[in-house]
């Protein structure tokens, strides 16, 4: 079943295909709304645009985060509603958990339903080949678990989220480490990617500057790339094999489709084999009812 996402967003007939090594706009943009969008409006034009997808009797990968949230609320108002029905849900962290037991939604686990229909989640970096930076809000190794294990993973973010490479925001890419010799781990890091110019430091919690512990009772190492580190796969390998790493941050040819909301509309590209087909949406008739 189709749903409805907010009532400002009408589909345009633009699409276009391209390769994943290069974004081209396939259109001029449409006229900007008459309202001003906040990034927290252009998370929630992304999450209900995502919902869409939902369908009654899914086993769905409830995203964490800011963006994630407002996916997990729609999805809560539609099954209040009678518009969804039989929906499981795979939280992938305490704190959507939470917010899933809150608003009513079935919950259950990997070990229950080891192959997720849906997942839907946000982003901290998109590349122009879909390879994702996530983890900045500590939960990405659980994040990695559900949207592995699903048929289809889509990833809602802002315009903002988009980098020319994997590492392009020079914010953190997160490592996951086990407590013990975390410096140890954090110094070794940093030599393996030391051609991209990368800094490195262990996450504090706000809680006294002591360190942040993910759900699963680790640290997390956030490091910083001055450049490309090139090859995604060969990094993955080299992190990984150190003793000590859980995960990292780096979502590698997981995502199926992403929702880019700009302030101009909203942009799918959604992989067809090995390239990228494109969607543009328009904004019209702009008002609160979202």
């Amino acid at each position: 079943m189709a749903v409805a996402y907010p009532p400002f967003l009408v589909p345009e007939t633009h699409a276009t295909v391209e390769s994943p090594t290069l974004m081209v706009s396939s259109t001029a943009p449409p006229p900007r709304p008459s309202a001003t969008l906040t990034q927290d409006d252009l998370k929630k034009i992304a999450a209900y645009k995502a919902v869409e997808h939902v369908k009654s009797g899914m086993v769905l990968g409830l995203g964490t985060g800011s963006t994630a949230k407002h996916a997990v609320d729609r999805i809560a108002q539609l099954l209040q509603q009678g518009k969804l029905k039989d929906i499981v849900g795979i939280p992938t962290s305490t704190i959507t958990h939470e917010q899933a037991v809150r608003l009513g939604i079935p919950l259950s686990d990997l070990d229950s339903h080891p192959v997720v229909d849906l997942a839907i989640d946000g982003a901290d970096e998109v590349d122009p080949g879909l390879n994702l930076v996530k983890g900045r809000g500590g939960s990405l190794l659980r994040e990695k678990m559900v949207e592995s294990a699903s048929k289809k993973f889509i990833v809602i973010v802002d315009e903002s989220k988009l980098v020319k490479h994997v590492g392009g925001s020079r914010l953190a890419m997160p490592v996951e480490v086990i407590p013990f010799c975390w410096n140890h781990s954090l110094k070794r890091l940093v030599a393996l990617f030391a051609y991209a110019g990368c800094v490195g430091e262990l996450r504090k919690s706000g809680d006294g500057g002591k360190a942040y512990v993910t759900d699963n009772g680790n640290y997390i190492i956030d490091l910083y790339f001055e450049r490309d580190i090139g090859d995604l796969n060969k990094a993955n390998d080299a992190i990984l094999r150190l003793p000590g790493i859980v995960d990292h941050g780096m979502f590698i040819g997981l995502a199926t489709s992403v929702i880019v909301a700009g302030v101009d509309g909203i942009t799918v590209k959604t992989k067809v084999g090995n390239e990228l087909k494109v969607d543009s949406f328009c904004y019209n008739d702009l008002r609160n009812g979202f």
